[in-house]
């Protein structure tokens, strides 16, 4: 029982690129009930998988892998009902899928990256236990870096205050200032064909500032 109680929700603040692994990038998950930031290291086919998820707007013309087993899911009337990070050790956390089926709970080990993005497909909360948050948790208005002393795809970001800004430090849109509306709809269009999400994604926001 206090296992369970110490279990603390999060959200998704947004995805950026790490600048410490090539081809990596940040996922930063929120407390809901505070301030500090989980930053975690993912690879680049499951934040693309992430960054669709949370661009609703954004269709890939055939389904990605999570898609798939959101399909296969609901064909069976599988329902993932949360996700928790559980585990920490050596800089890599360890998530857990509670699947229901005929009101029949399954616990399911899984990547943290692969069980986030099947939580954003079924609307499933997020949750860790608070010794998680404790011992990886940051506040980005006051950044520590977090050593990354193993290379997975989940471990922790050691540059946290990167979160939201490209390479070189600018906001990912600015790029698409000056086209046109027309122009902008095209390269998005473009985008999806060529399943670049994220490009897909600034161009996207661009339009919605647009037509705000």
């Amino acid at each position: 029982m206090t296992k369970l109680m110490s279990l603390v929700k999060l959200t998704i603040k947004g995805i950026s690129y790490s600048q410490t692994q090539n081809g990596a990038y940040a996922l930063i998950l929120n407390e809901v009930d505070g301030e500090r930031k989980l930053p975690i290291v993912i690879g680049a086919f499951e934040a693309q998988s992430i960054a669709i998820a949370l661009e609703k707007e954004i269709k890939p013309p055939r389904p990605l892998t999570h898609d798939l087993f959101k399909s296969f899911a609901d064909r069976f009337d599988i329902v993932v009902k949360q996700v928790i990070i559980h585990k920490l050790v050596d800089g890599v956390f360890y998530s857990s899928i509670i699947c229901e089926r005929d009101k029949i709970e399954e616990i399911i080990d899984a990547r943290t990256s692969d069980a986030i993005a099947l939580a954003l497909r079924f609307n499933a909360p997020i949750f860790t236990y608070k010794n998680i948050l404790d011992k990886a948790g940051i506040y980005l208005n006051n950044p520590t870096e977090l050593e990354n002393p193993n290379d997975d795809d989940d471990g922790v970001l050691s540059t946290p205050e990167t979160f939201g800004l490209d390479s070189e430090g600018k906001e990912p849109s600015e790029g698409y200032s000056k086209l046109s509306l027309s122009e902008l709809h095209a390269q998005l269009e473009s985008a999806v064909q060529d399943e670049d999400y994220e490009k897909a994604a600034r161009i996207r926001d661009e339009i919605s500032k647009r037509e705000s």
